[in-house]
């Protein structure tokens, strides 16, 4: 095992959990109204444990963290809140979208990083107490409902009222009216 590699490797997965945790903060922040939102809220509380494990892992085979590394991830993430989005100042459908891309890039990520740690798990015993296995499912599932929660703010952000968008994230007015 290529131990200098695997230190770099996870070092930049830890300082990734850090630009996506902050990521799904703003996120949930900005869309507490709807399904976006309530989703976030388990998916941060799961980053948390994930970022857990990702340090456990490291402190198991004798990794330090890469201080520097992190602040750069959580600075980079700030940067990124300055992208366009279609309006001067605020939230508008298309931040949603971007977001959501992150969130699912990032996911795709941890993913592949769990199935290294699985795979690499069975020559290094120091890896042998962690489940692999359910982080994997769980990244699985994760990437399934953010997937399912982009395509339905791209129909939002894309489609006009009428033209053929199928999913919502927040009731239409006359489906608040029947509540």
């Amino acid at each position: 095992m290529n131990v200098a590699l695997l230190k770099i490797y996870l070092n930049d997965h830890l300082a990734g959990s850090i630009l996506g945790l902050e990521l799904a903060r703003r996120a949930k922040a900005e869309n507490a109204d709807n399904a976006v939102g309530e989703y976030l809220e388990t998916f941060e509380r799961e980053l948390l444990e994930d970022r857990s494990i990702l340090q456990s892992v490291m402190s198991a085979l004798g990794f330090k963290r890469d201080v520097l590394k992190q602040g750069m991830a959580w600075v980079g993430e700030k940067l990124g809140r300055l992208k366009l989005n279609g309006q001067l100042t605020g939230y508008s459908p298309l931040s949603r979208v971007v977001e959501l891309e992150g969130l699912c890039l990032g996911t795709e990520g941890r993913l592949s990083m769990w199935r290294t740690l699985r795979r690499l798990s069975r020559k290094d015993e120091r890896l042998g107490r962690f489940d692999f296995s359910s982080l994997i499912a769980r990244a699985e599932h994760q990437r399934r409902t953010l997937e399912r929660l982009r395509q339905q703010s791209s129909d939002e952000a894309f489609f006009e009222p009428g033209e053929g968008s199928v999913l919502r994230l927040t009731p239409s007015p006359s489906e608040r009216e029947a509540h």
